[in-house]
């Protein structure tokens, strides 16, 4: 029975199809909001999510809810539809079972996942059947050997790399016509088919059908959703007017210590930043740069010592809180979100801006397609500003190593910071690159964001740099203009070299 119904076997299909698509339009439009680019931010690099203020113990939480809702839903369905549940229905092997149906569809998709579950089921049904499994079989073959052909063809692939499946493509034909059945050969089969489908396709059937219509028609897939004519570069800035600390600086960092264990990675250092000024940061390998870094955003919590930023003591507070305050980074290694596309990582950083709610994000109230236009066209702006417009649409791992750089910078700068640390952003970047990277950082500090440079190219530090800290064994040895700097005989016997010296 039913709300006082009762129920057939054709009305509950029904039911359960009705659940299935809603459950795929709800999910649908959360993976494509903001809700889903942070979700997918935390898989890729948890550190990084939480320095573009994406909590990550928050939307853990969220992702937690949200799946066991879903799976709840699907839960209640079953247990109506069967009058009976247990712990021992939900066992191991059809855990095992829902994991190959995400694998063999293909993983981050909608559709993949359904495509996966309905091969699980009818395979073992289709290889009781020897006629269905020969035509199966034989088209299999037939696709496997167009496309390998075509991709030896194209250069995409070498005959070396497709001869193993094209092989056992075959010979999966070639055995459904030797044999006159294959009940005892089923479960080997079944097995064999489900390495092939892991091995050479990682990204699932799903995923392996994309690349095929990206490759042939690019344009299906890489639609070019920037608004660049709408782009306004004059107004990418908007740095809010913050107070300074009590001694008249914007950051002020004192008597820090950071222990681990024995070891003193950063010992009662001090440090002073002006409103509106490039600070430089540098030191030796091992001098305790970036874990001055990590300190000042949350990411280490100092063993003693205070911060105080913008006028509020920020010591202790989470990384994504101290984004919030207005303090964004680069990292040392770049900490990109690899298989998300260029401007989709811009937007990660734009997360602070959208006010709507997950029923706005459902519905796709006028609201939620505001912010969502207007974070689009600031992350454009801010493309542009880099000069990575041209692949805004391109992802993350497929860029060359230095314009992954460019794109961390620009994903900074989308947290709207009144403080950027950048930890060796010149790092990879040839000669025209840097002298293009030193004219950005004069252009930023132009617009009132004060900069932190943790920088080895000293032509870069020298030139840009208005104050320069320098760091060694964890403690500071050094502190005032760079020209100061330079001639400091400490500095030039820890860092500049003895030989500077001696000259």
């Amino acid at each position: 029975m039913w709300f006082g119904h009762q129920v057939t076997g054709d009305d509950y299909y029904y039911i359960v199809l009705l659940a299935l698509v809603l459950t795929l339009f709800v999910v649908q439009r959360i993976l494509k909001s903001h809700l889903g680019r942070a979700f997918e931010a935390l898989h890729d690099s948890p550190v990084a999510s939480d320095c573009m203020g994406v909590s990550v113990y928050g939307y853990k939480v969220y992702a937690f809810v949200l799946s066991a809702g879903i799976a709840g839903l699907a839960g209640g369905l079953y247990t109506y539809s069967e009058e009976y549940i247990s712990p021992n229905t939900y066992n191991f092997e059809l855990t095992i079972l829902f994991l190959l149906a995400v694998i063999m569809g293909g993983r981050k998709t909608r559709v993949g996942p359904i495509l996966g579950a309905i091969i699980i089921v009818m395979l073992p049904n289709v290889l009781s059947d020897i006629d269905l499994f020969r035509e199966i079989s034989v088209g299999i073959a037939v696709f496997t050997l167009l496309y390998s052909a075509y991709a030896v063809t194209a250069g995409q692939r070498t005959l070396k790399q497709l001869a193993l499946p094209l092989l056992v493509t075959i010979a999966l034909a070639v055995s459904g016509y030797v044999m006159d059945n294959i009940t005892d050969q089923r479960l080997t089969i079944f097995g064999v088919m489900i390495l092939f489908v892991v091995y050479y396709l990682p990204n699932g059937i799903t995923g392996f059908l994309r690349g095929i219509v990206l490759k042939v028609r690019p344009q299906w897939i890489l639609r070019n959703e920037l608004v660049l004519e709408h782009g306004d570069k004059q107004h990418i800035w908007s740095v809010p007017d913050h107070p300074v600390t009590s001694r008249g600086y914007l950051l002020e960092a004192r008597n820090i210590v950071m222990q681990f264990g024995g070891l003193k990675a950063l010992n009662e250092v001090n440090l002073e930043v002006r409103k509106g000024t490039v600070h430089g940061l540098i030191g030796p390998n091992g001098s305790g740069k970036s874990t001055m870094m990590n300190v000042l955003t949350g990411i280490y919590k100092p063993t003693a010592g205070e911060i105080e930023f913008n006028g509020r003591i920020i010591t202790g507070l989470s990384p994504s809180s101290i984004a919030g305050e207005g303090i964004a980074r680069t990292f040392q290694n770049v900490q990109l979100f690899g298989e998300m596309t260029a401007i989709e990582n811009v937007l990660v950083g734009l997360h602070h801006t959208y006010r709507h709610s997950l029923l706005d994000v459902v519905f796709h109230t006028p609201r939620c397609r505001r912010e969502k236009l207007a974070a689009r066209m600031r992350a454009a702006s801010l493309l542009m500003f880099v000069g990575l417009a041209d692949l805004a649409n391109e992802e993350a791992r497929n860029l060359p190593y230095g314009k992954q750089r460019l794109l961390e910078i620009a994903r900074a700068l989308a947290l709207n910071p009144s403080l950027l640390l950048l930890d060796e952003p010149a790092a990879g970047l040839t000669a025209p690159d840097i002298k293009e990277l030193i004219g950005m950082i004069d252009k930023i500090r132009g617009h009132g964001i004060t900069v932190i440079l943790i920088e080895h190219h000293m032509d870069v530090v020298m030139s840009i740099c208005d104050t320069v800290t320098v760091l060694d064994f964890g403690q500071k040895i050094a502190e005032g203009t760079p020209t100061m700097i330079q001639s400091d005989e400490k500095v030039i016997d820890a860092y500049l070299g003895g030989s500077a010296k001696a000259a």
